[in-house]
């Protein structure tokens, strides 16, 4: 195994193109006169995935001796490849694969001797995870320790590859002692080379990584990746750029004298297509699909949505639907990109129960607001300020930040606060989003708010998440 540029991979394969080309000749002899040799099999692995490799090209070169040979094969769908009629001889067989180009590799290549006309087994792979981390980051990382993500970068506008692109990688790091514990942002970041290809080294092993690639005015939208407990993750990633466009965000009541809200949206050139299922394969119509501060739709009643106008390059998708956990998933929205396939778990017992929680606890939202800790916000409130979305309620409220997500001060800097609606936690994959917060409540149907920075009660509180909380009662 070599690590490199993949142009030295190409550059090779170019050769034993041209080699195959100049032998052609002593192959094309009279069948009636040709010596049936032996045959090469063997299976293409991704070691990294535990799976077969499916095409891959497989090619066989004599070295040095008399021989003139060499073939090509592809590998099946089961990595299976089939080399026939080979003299004797010694040969190097090795394989060409756009996973190797994105794992920054070049090909791995090994001896293989020819003696009669029998079979001879001569298996090849991507090498297996541990050895492509130690050998990545060596240099870096002790023996077994952190993890590693790799990938290439590729512009939206033709595929090439992007050089000078800032890959970043960022995670929370808990550290937990007798008295406290202490919450850090930890960050990594790599520049991709000529051939678009980077590593981060030294993330954790298994853990939740969030991945931007940034150059100039183009990005990717920050993404949230895991790694696994073998410690490497490959992650090809598109470099677009997104247009902002101020777009009407609420009509002027007539009973306020506030003007009407405006909001940027982020938008392009591209498209994206998919479908919305159940667990159990049910079309899901009426579903929201929107890339966040971007396009949105709803599935029509077959599942299926389109989203057009939507900013090129890796981009964040966020699926909801009543009475259904929300997801959100990285996808590249490419020229070409396959439909979109999600599927959404349904909220066991949480529609079920809010009421019941409600009725059960409220009653101490009066006692909690005259304890003076944390902010809250009475139907009178929700009234007067007079919101066309409920997250409008959280602008300008001190201690919250409305851009690019809600966040409050916390311990330790701006985080995403926990969830709760009528006492029961809402999990929401990736940061706390005005849309999960408009997915719950329209502002009529508020019965109170109250937001808990530092000091939370412990029945509104994520173990160990660091943060506050936002707790919406309703009517």
């Amino acid at each position: 195994m070599s690590l490199g540029a993949p142009s030295v991979a190409r550059r090779l394969a170019v050769a034993i193109v041209l080699s195959l080309a100049r032998f052609a000749d002593a192959q094309s002899v009279d069948s009636a006169n040709r010596t049936i040799g032996a045959t090469i099999t063997g299976v293409v692995r991704d070691s990294v995935a535990r799976m077969p490799l499916s095409g891959a090209v497989v090619q066989l070169v004599a070295v040095g001796g008399t021989v003139q040979f060499g073939i090509v094969a592809i590998s099946d769908s089961l990595g299976r490849f089939a080399l026939t009629d080979v003299p004797n001889g010694r040969y190097t067989i090795g394989f060409f694969h756009p996973m190797l180009d994105s794992l920054g590799l070049e090909p791995t290549l090994r001896e293989v001797r020819v003696e009669g006309k029998g079979t001879v087994r001569a298996d090849l792979a991507i090498p297996s995870a541990a050895r492509l981390r130690w050998a990545i980051c060596a240099p870096q990382l002790a023996a077994n320790a952190g993890g590693v993500v790799v990938g290439t970068v590729r512009n939206t506008s033709d595929g090439a590859a992007a050089a000078g692109v800032a890959v970043i990688g960022e995670w929370v790091e808990v550290s937990l002692s007798r008295d406290a514990s202490v919450r850090r942002i930890k960050r990594l970041t790599a520049m991709t080379l000529d051939n678009g290809w980077f590593a981060l080294c030294g993330v954790p092993r298994p853990g939740t990584l969030m991945l931007i690639a940034t150059r100039g005015e183009d990005s990717t939208d920050r993404i949230e990746v895991q790694v696994p407990g073998d410690g490497f993750l490959r992650r090809d990633v598109y470099l677009g750029r997104a247009r902002s466009v101020l777009l009407g965000y609420a009509t002027q009541r007539a009973d306020t004298l506030s003007p009407p809200r405006r909001r940027r949206m982020r938008v392009g050139d591209g498209r994206v297509s998919g479908v919305v299922v159940t667990v159990g394969g049910r079309p899901l119509p009426g579903a929201r699909v929107a890339i966040p501060d971007g396009p949105y739709t709803r599935t029509n009643d077959r599942g299926e949505w389109a989203l057009v106008d939507a900013p090129l390059g890796t981009r964040l998708l966020d699926v909801r639907a009543i009475g259904y956990y929300p997801h959100r998933l990285p996808i590249d929205v490419v020229a070409g990109a396959a439909p979109v396939r999600v599927v959404l778990s349904a909220l066991v017992a949480v529609l079920d129960t809010v009421s019941v929680n409600a009725d059960r606890q409220a009653s101490g939202f009066e006692e909690r607001r005259r304890s003076g800790v944390g902010r809250y916000l009475t139907p009178q409130d929700i009234r007067r300020r007079s919101p066309f979305f409920t997250s409008d309620l959280f602008r300008n409220m001190a201690g919250v930040k409305h851009e690019g997500g809600i966040r409050i001060r916390g311990p330790f800097g701006d985080c995403s606060p926990a969830l709760y609606v009528n006492g029961r936690h809402i999990p929401t994959p990736g940061s706390l989003t005005a849309d999960d917060i408009d997915l719950w409540a329209r502002p009529d149907e508020i019965a109170g708010i109250e937001v808990y920075y530092e000091s939370v009660p412990p029945q509104f509180q994520v173990a160990l998440s660091g943060c506050g909380s936002i707790v919406i009662w309703t009517k």
